[in-house]
């Protein structure tokens, strides 16, 4: 077993109830992890300057005059780093916001343990890279209108070779687009090709994270080009190889 195999993911749980950062931290650890936390934005920042995470549990409110929502807006700018929001605000429209300021999924108090096991797992396991980038294997690089997406390495690179950092969602999207483009896909197919999970999803989550998807690779995002909406239907891709 090589080095990497034998690393263990990181995990930052932010959340102001010491019972849930408790609760967290006993069954993380249990299951393998390791666990760092913290209660507010400050001491967030601190952990992230000091280490290296693999994924971030949010809690929405929190003390200070912050929520969980400008953390999650912050860390995105900065970081591609997955984060899943926790919150006692089980709302439609909540779930879009976060999925909008670029959470990888969304969770609401009081959950279950194992669901956040499973969804967490689902999201770092998307995330891994191939165990060797067989980047000369057909299949593992997609190219489309001079852009390279590598399915290996998870990396996109535009035209003009800057690479452009996606979250696991807006990725796992736009693999799915270009494995199919041309074809007309509709909600109900993204949502069961992204997720991978039978749970509650809404078409608005999709619909937002396309049009953050869109933002970093259309050349005008409010006249898309690459990803066209079917009024009623769905998206398809139009990118030629």
């Amino acid at each position: 077993m090589t080095l990497d195999q034998q690393r263990r993911e990181h995990l930052l749980v932010v959340d102001d109830d010491p019972r849930i950062r408790q609760m967290l931290t006993r069954y993380f650890e249990d299951e393998g992890y390791v666990v760092s936390t913290a209660s507010n934005g400050p001491e967030m920042r601190a952990s992230l300057q000091q280490e290296n995470f693999d994924i971030i549990l949010l809690d929405w409110v929190l003390p200070g005059g912050e929520d969980g929502l400008d953390l999650a807006r912050e860390i995105r700018g900065q970081s591609d780093i997955p984060i899943i929001m926790l919150t006692g605000r089980d709302d439609v429209v909540d779930r879009i916001v976060g999925i909008e300021v670029g959470a990888d999924d969304y969770i609401a108090k009081p959950f279950h343990l194992r669901e956040v096991h499973a969804r967490l797992k689902s999201i770092l396991r998307r995330r891994q890279p191939a165990a060797k980038a067989r980047e000369n294997e057909p299949g593992d690089v997609l190219r489309f209108e001079g852009w390279q997406l590598d399915i290996g390495k998870r990396q996109l690179l535009s035209p003009d070779k800057n690479e452009i950092e996606l979250t696991t969602g807006e990725f796992d999207m736009l693999v799915i687009f270009a494995r199919h483009a041309g074809r007309v896909l509709s909600r109900d197919f993204l949502m069961e090709s992204t997720r991978g999970r039978n749970l509650e999803v809404y078409d608005r989550t999709i619909d937002a994270q396309i049009a953050r998807l869109r933002k970093k690779i259309e050349a005008n995002p409010t006249h898309p080009q690459l990803i066209k909406s079917i009024r009623g239907v769905g998206y398809v891709f139009t990118a030629r190889r």
